[in-house]
This record gives C-alpha cells, sequence and structure tokens, in this order.
C-alpha cells in the first residue's frame, strides 16, 4: 500500500515517518506529489478534523492518505486550547505565541492544577475519500510553570508525562528523544492501534487500493 501522509507540517511529518518506519507500506510525503490542498480544520472534534484532512487529500492524490489532528486540552481552562490548539493565540501555528498565551493563563495555579493532556486522533481515508478507520491515542500529564527541554514542538516544552508506571514519568516532552517519546505520546497510542489495526485493512480489496 502507498500511504500518502496528510500534512503540510514539517515536525509533525518527521513524528508520523520515525513511528511509521517499520510498517509493510510505502510512506509518500506531500512534497513528493506537489503538495496537498490546504483544509480548514473547522470541525469541533480532533477525529472530525483528521477525517476532512484524510478525505481531502486522498481525493486530490488517488491515494490511501492518512491524516492527524491533535491537540492540548487543559484541565483548568475546561479542556481548551483543544481544537485550537494550533491558533490558540490567533495565529496558526505560532507555537511561541500560544505557549505565551498558555502561560498567562495559568500564572499562579498550583502544579496540582495545571492538569492536561494531549489527544491524537487518526484518519485513514482509501483513494476514493471514503474514511476506513479512524482511532485515538490519549497522554496525561501537567503544564510547566516555564519552558523545560529542547525539542520545540508545539506545546511540548511546557508539557511534563506524569502517567505513573513508565520510566519517561516526570520527564517533559521537549527532554525526550523521539523514540522514547513515541513510546508514551498521544501520536505514538494512535499510531500503534493503527498499526494492530492495519494488517485487516491491508487483506482487503478495496477500490484503488
Amino acid at each position: 500500500m502507498k500511504l500518502l501522509l496528510a500534512s503540510n507540517n514539517a515536525k509533525k511529518l518527521a513524528e508520523l515517518e520515525q513511528i511509521l518506519a517499520n510498517l509493510p507500506i510505502q510512506l509518500v510525503l506531500p512534497r513528493e506529489l506537489g503538495g496537498i490542498p490546504d483544509v480548514e480544520e473547522d470541525a469541533p472534534t480532533f477525529s472530525g478534523n483528521a477525517a476532512k484532512k484524510a478525505s481531502s487529500a486522498a481525493l486530490a492524490k488517488g491515494l490511501w492518505a492518512l491524516a492527524d489532528d491533535s491537540g492540548l486540552l487543559v484541565d483548568a481552562l475546561d479542556g481548551a486550547p483543544g481544537v485550537l490548539s494550533a491558533r490558540f493565540a490567533g495565529v496558526h501555528g505560532d507555537d511561541a505565541a500560544n505557549n505565551a498565551l498558555l502561560l498567562e493563563k495559568l500564572r499562579g495555579l498550583l502544579p496540582e492544577r495545571r492538569g492536561a493532556r494531549f489527544v491524537c486522533a487518526l484518519a485513514l481515508a482509501r483513494p476514493d475519500g471514503e474514511i476506513a478507520l479512524q482511532v485515538q491515542g490519549t497522554t496525561r500529564g501537567r503544564i510547566l510553570e516555564a519552558p523545560r527541554g529542547t525539542r520545540d514542538f508545539g506545546y511540548d516544552p511546557l508539557f511534563v508525562f506524569a502517567e505513573p508506571g513508565f520510566e519517561q514519568s516526570g520527564s517533559g516532552f521537549a527532554e525526550l528523544d523521539p523514540a522514547r517519546k513515541a513510546e508514551v505520546s498521544h501520536r505514538g497510542r494512535a499510531l500503534r492501534e493503527f498499526a494492530r489495526r492495519l494488517p485487516q485493512l491491508l487483506r482487503e480489496r478495496a477500490p484503488g487500493g
């Protein structure tokens, strides 16, 4: 199966490539096909936005397409920024502004009130745009009072992984190397569930598959 990774975010693509590298699929990146259309991410859920992006890319290029939508949900902010994570401060993809706004909104809160979770929804579309599979992964932690670590991807510098029973617990996402982060991250968990369910899809006879 040729699989188009339906994202124009270079850092996200690198993370997806790293986690999917050992699957029996041929990964195709948007830049190899002259790019993919931008999609307005106006659905109220992560799964809805992922499905829109996967369908759009599949129809545009006639390939199976995998898209994700992910974000941060902060307990003290009633789940914000949520689906607006990438444009929390107003400009899409301005990580520095998004992080600064998050710190401002949580200013003065004690660590026990800074709980948060990352969510990643994945959607796989057939070449005709039909959604064939959707999965989701979640990881729990809390928001730091200042950035930590040098791997600056989204809100990672402000997120410390806090689930018990893992070696990574207590580490900031921006402190972990990609492989160790993928073991516990929302995207890693979603992709492993995708990989678990992929063999059944590969056995299917699908139009254009």
